[in-house]
């Protein structure tokens, strides 16, 4: 009995992997058809303006966040942003306060808040230049070839330019120390050699870029 019950364990746990995968391919596709043209694409966002109401009060009217350790969204890649959201969806990025409000979400306004926040413009901020200057060689060394040359993402990996530095350093530093509340092999592989000085002044860096 207790094998039959493993079965159907094992059995049911590949059909909601299976029904979150095609859930995902659903909303990939809806967001690609949505940007594709104009004028569906600007009602999308003016939609998400809206809809991100909830969103305000942490992250910002227009993604530029209001509290130096959560991150903006302004000009964040709308994929990036719409698996992030299925993630906290899921539990496999686990905060309960984003879990509750993600939750509330139905599909199409999470693709018409990744859209809004993709298209709001950054602010960067004005670092002292010397720690920028030194937090520009160390991103050379440990994120340029991820992140890109000025550090604006693509689809799978975030776009880190205007992040607040607060942010920054305390995402950097648990991917270091594998805390567990951040989790990625190669993050903590990049990033297992840096001082806690060198965090500091790569998030300048990254903090002054637009």
């Amino acid at each position: 009995m207790h094998k039959l019950w493993h079965i159907f364990g094992v059995a049911l746990s590949f059909m909601a992997l299976g029904f979150f995968a095609h859930a995902a391919q659903a909303e990939d596709a809806r967001l690609r058809a949505v940007s594709a043209d104009p004028a569906t694409l600007r009602m999308a966002q003016d939609a998400g303006r809206k809809a991100s109401s909830f969103c305000v009060n942490c992250h910002g009217s227009n993604g530029v966040s209001k509290l130096a350790d959560v991150p903006n969204l302004a000009g964040q890649n709308p994929d990036y942003v719409l698996v992030q959201t299925r993630k906290f969806g899921t539990g496999e990025r686990k905060d309960p306060f984003m879990q509750g409000l993600i939750k509330a979400l139905t599909e199409e306004e999470k693709i018409q808040i990744a859209l809004f926040y993709a298209s709001q413009n950054p602010r960067p901020g004005t670092p002292d230049a010397g720690r920028v200057a030194s937090g520009r060689q160390v991103f050379l060394k440990h994120c340029e070839r991820c992140h890109g040359e000025r550090a604006r993402g693509n689809e799978t990996i975030p776009r880190l330019a205007g992040q607040h530095e607060e942010y920054i350093v305390k995402a950097v530093t648990r991917y270091r120390d594998k805390s567990g509340e951040r989790q990625d092999p190669l993050m903590s592989s990049a990033v297992a050699s840096l001082k806690n000085v060198d965090i500091e002044m790569v998030a300048a860096y990254l903090n002054s870029l637009p």
